[in-house]
């Protein structure tokens, strides 16, 4: 009988083949870059998981990883993984009190930190006596330093293996709906959603073409981590450049020069509006439209972004604008929807060249089923099936059906050709106190897709008639204050609540537009880390404003 080949035996096979190639470029500030190879990333994480192993941690215990996107979140995974272990990474965004929930549900008995922004305030929220240590570019005093244990251990010999069903990683969701649920991926989900990633992607890009990605989506998130890092080591061909920071996140773009590029709708959106602070929409527009001139401006403003070099271009996470695929599709960009979530280890549906529409998320991956429920859930059964949530039997029990497939909590519809769409979810439809039920994402989708609006929120339940919040693109954000502006915007955004209304059905038409004046942001807990929505601390904070709006008349609302 075959033995099941699974990531850590692709590793090892790489660091032989490719020992001397280098697979991590680390950022370190003013242009300076560390280049690791496959040799030395090994020889790293088989000294790291010997000092492990050193600690006398029982077999699959938890270790704890605290960091921005960088080489040594890669190695320090690896070590985990070869030493015996399991990882548990926290988003580098979090509040000290998700920290210490974390750590403290999975059992974390120790803690890597590594590069991070705000360690001052998450410090607190790591329970006293855990052990840590610090990654290179982790903040001072955070942790005995990673380059002396490495340097006074020998690495372990052999080839040390896991087995499928062993636990690689607890996957703690961005809480965008409560408390975070600890989702568990096994080395056997882990193993088969690289195996299948990689193959997608190496049917895209030519295969004279060296390999090379962008991470900067956090790794502690089910996308980045299948499609970045897992995909990576499993393929052994694709260099991975890390970016520095949002400041310096262009030039990090144009070091790497990626030819696959992943991101989500809130990116997607903030490149295009970036490009239009530089080329106004209607003049980029004309241009476009002249056939030799629109292929060269197309051209240029793909190299600006540092994508002129992308064969495959993909956006999940959240539903994305079907405007705004057709955008950069207009300018060269192979942009593709995608649809996933932890639970399956991002690897769900994807379109492809034969196989996508603006507004649909693609057909299934190999391997991957999928079928709707009477009420139009989107049921999957795919090969990254998680097993289950940590410590919770009772929500994994209700999460499947009796013959295995997840409740994704979305619904969905498929068109003729087996393109999936995904109308909403289960859990945010609203009824209006005229007894109307709304899903709230098309008429979201709708909104969004106008260059001034960057986020969205349409809520009202047990209202009359629902209302849209909207955060403003960033360049008017700015110059809000201005009464001129503001004039100019409510203008627009009359005309915009005007279009939506006209294509909805009239227990749908959105009653007023609030324009929120403080953004929504990760640190201010309106948005996730993966830069989605909190969508019910966002209308409770609504719920205190709401009688005021409603003794106004005015179509669109300051608040």
């Amino acid at each position: 009988m075959t033995q099941e080949k699974l990531l850590l035996d692709h590793v090892y096979a790489n660091a032989e083949r490719f020992a001397n190639e280098i697979f991590l470029t680390q950022p370190l500030g003013h242009g300076r870059v560390a280049d690791y190879t496959w040799a030395q990333v090994l020889d790293e994480a088989l000294r790291m998981a010997a000092h492990l192993r050193g600690l006398g941690l029982e077999p699959g215990a938890r270790i704890g990883l605290l960091s921005k996107n960088c080489a040594h979140f890669v190695i320090a995974e690896l070590a985990i993984w070869i030493g015996g272990y399991t990882t548990v990474a926290i988003f580098p965004t979090e509040t000290a009190e998700t920290v210490h929930y974390v750590l403290d549900h999975s059992g974390a008995s120790l803690l890597f930190v590594g590069k991070l922004d705000f360690w001052e305030r998450q410090a607190p929220g790591v329970p006293a006596g855990l052990p840590r240590i610090a990654l290179p570019l982790a903040p001072a005093g955070s942790g005995e330093p990673w380059n002396e244990i490495v340097a006074r251990t020998q690495p372990l010999q052999g080839r040390p293996g896991r087995k499928p069903d062993d636990l690689a990683m607890l996957l703690y969701t961005s809480g965008s709906t409560g408390t975070p649920k600890g989702v568990m991926t096994s080395f056997r989900a882990i193993s088969r959603v690289a195996e299948g990633v990689q193959a997608d992607l190496r049917n895209r890009i030519p295969r004279h073409e060296p390999a090379r990605a962008l991470s900067y989506l956090p790794l502690a998130h089910s996308f980045e981590r299948t499609w970045i890092e897992a995909c990576s080591l499993m393929d052994g061909r694709t260099r991975i450049y890390f970016a520095e920071s949002l400041n310096t996140f262009i030039e990090d773009l144009q070091r790497a020069r990626p030819t696959h590029f992943i991101s989500v709708p809130r990116l997607w959106l903030k490149f295009q509006q970036g490009v239009y602070a530089k080329l106004p929409p209607r003049m980029l527009d004309v241009l476009l439209s002249l056939p030799l001139v629109g292929r060269l401006v197309a051209r240029k403003v793909l190299k600006g972004l540092g994508l002129d070099c992308v064969y495959v271009a993909a956006s999940g996470s959240a539903p994305i604008p079907p405007e705004l695929i057709s955008w950069y599709r207009r300018i060269g960009l192979n942009l593709f929807e995608g649809y996933g979530m932890s639970e399956d280890n991002s690897f769900s549906h994807a379109s492809n060249e034969g196989a996508h529409a603006p507004g649909y998320v693609g057909v299934p991956l190999p391997g991957v089923e999928v079928k709707l429920a009477d009420d139009g859930e989107i049921l999957v059964r795919s090969p990254g099936q998680c097993s289950g949530y940590w410590k919770q039997p009772e929500l994994t029990a209700q999460s499947f059906t009796e013959d295995g497939f997840f409740r994704t909590g979305d619904l969905g519809e498929h068109d003729g050709r087996g393109l999936l769409k995904v109308t909403g979810r289960v859990k945010e439809l609203f009824k209006t106190s005229k007894g109307e039920y709304i899903s709230p994402a098309p008429i979201e989708n709708e909104l969004n897709a106008d260059p001034m609006v960057e986020l969205s929120v349409v809520t009202g339940s047990g209202q009359a008639q629902p209302y849209a919040m909207v955060m403003l693109a960033e360049d008017l954000r700015a110059r809000q204050k201005d009464p001129a502006v503001r004039a100019e915007v409510n203008r627009e955004l009359s005309e915009l609540l005007h279009r939506v209304n006209a294509a909805l059905p009239a227990h749908a038409r959105l009653g007023r537009i609030v324009v929120v004046e403080e953004p929504w942001s990760i640190e201010n807990g309106r948005l996730t880390p993966t830069m989605k929505v909190r969508r019910a601390r966002i209308e409770a904070d609504a719920a205190q404003h709401r009688a005021e709006w409603d003794r106004g008349a005015d179509s669109v609302v300051w608040a």
